[in-house]
């Protein structure tokens, strides 16, 4: 695994800054957010998931949540799409101007914060517990949704707020760096989608800390590392902002749910089966040479 050495954001995107997203696709921002910010944020996204729960809601726009089991054995969200809908302070927050300001690194081409497309605002919260639905993501890009909605590719940023620490070997985010530039054949077919998990030996790690910023280009290869910890070491929460081009497309209520969600829930489960084979095949090898040593 690589690593790579973060930036500080100041008061706007330096010239060194746009070049080297221009090459590898993706920045790192450390302490971009104050930790009391943090901490409002985390208040926040419990109102929303406990209203969600409580209304016994599992779309918002036609997105499915994600559910899970924690600590507690309590059933919590594991994945909110357009979390803002449900709070004005969120909403308000995406207003902030440094997040216009992102918008440079889409170069000549128009965009605007996705509040209401795509996905919207997204609430990701990694758990390593024997309930949870989300301990990691497989290798994907995030154009095929494009497809899938019957357009051309479009650029398009992801850009994540990270609200836990989140060192490099707990897991978590990881990329290929470069990889915006692949032709098409590269990009649909250079990995198996969400299948698979496997470490690329040209893959970044980062080492995060809450209140920490990352932006990646949507045609870049990234997945999410599994936490080798258990429980609450394990807990990791990121806030995905996109940053969209193109023809407006807002959703609501009334919109249907996409078929590279469904397509991605059944690639997740059918990993998660694989990964609960291989661990199975290991405890029982792991008794047999017991059983022979003695």
């Amino acid at each position: 695994m690589q690593h790579h050495t973060p930036f500080y954001y100041h008061n706007g995107l330096t010239p060194d800054q746009l070049q080297f997203f221009e090459k590898n696709g993706y920045l790192h921002f450390k302490s971009f957010l104050p930790s009391e910010t943090v901490h409002e944020l985390i208040r926040e996204i419990e109102k929303v998931e406990a209203f969600l729960i409580r209304n016994q809601q599992d779309k918002v726009n036609g997105i499915p949540l994600k559910f899970g089991i924690n600590t507690n054995g309590q059933k919590f969200i594991q994945r909110i799409a357009f979390a803002s809908r449900y709070s004005d302070m969120l909403h308000h927050f995406l207003q902030h101007e440094r997040f216009q300001q992102l918008i440079a690194l889409l170069g000549h081409h128009e965009g605007r914060i996705g509040e209401f497309e795509k996905d919207g605002l997204v609430v990701n919260h990694y758990l390593n517990t024997p309930g949870s639905e989300y301990k990691q993501l497989g290798w994907h890009t995030d154009s095929p949704r494009d497809l899938f909605l019957g357009s051309r590719i479009k650029p398009m940023l992801n850009v994540g707020l990270h609200l836990d620490d989140c060192p490099i070997q707990n897991g978590g985010l990881r990329l290929l760096s470069g990889t915006h530039k692949q032709g098409m054949l590269r990009l649909l077919f250079r990995k198996k989608y969400f299948i698979d998990n496997k470490p690329d030996r040209n893959e970044i790690g980062f080492d995060i800390t809450a209140g920490d910023l990352t932006i990646h280009d949507g045609r870049l290869w990234h997945r999410v590392q599994q936490s080798p910890l258990q429980g609450e070491a394990s807990r990791r929460r990121v806030m995905y902002i996109p940053i969209v081009t193109g023809a407006y497309q807002p959703k609501n209520h009334l919109s249907r749910t996409p078929l590279y969600h469904s397509i991605g829930s059944l690639l997740n489960r059918k990993s998660r089966l694989a990964y609960a084979l291989t661990n199975q095949q290991q405890a029982a090898t792991t008794n047999v040479l017991k059983q022979t040593s003695k």
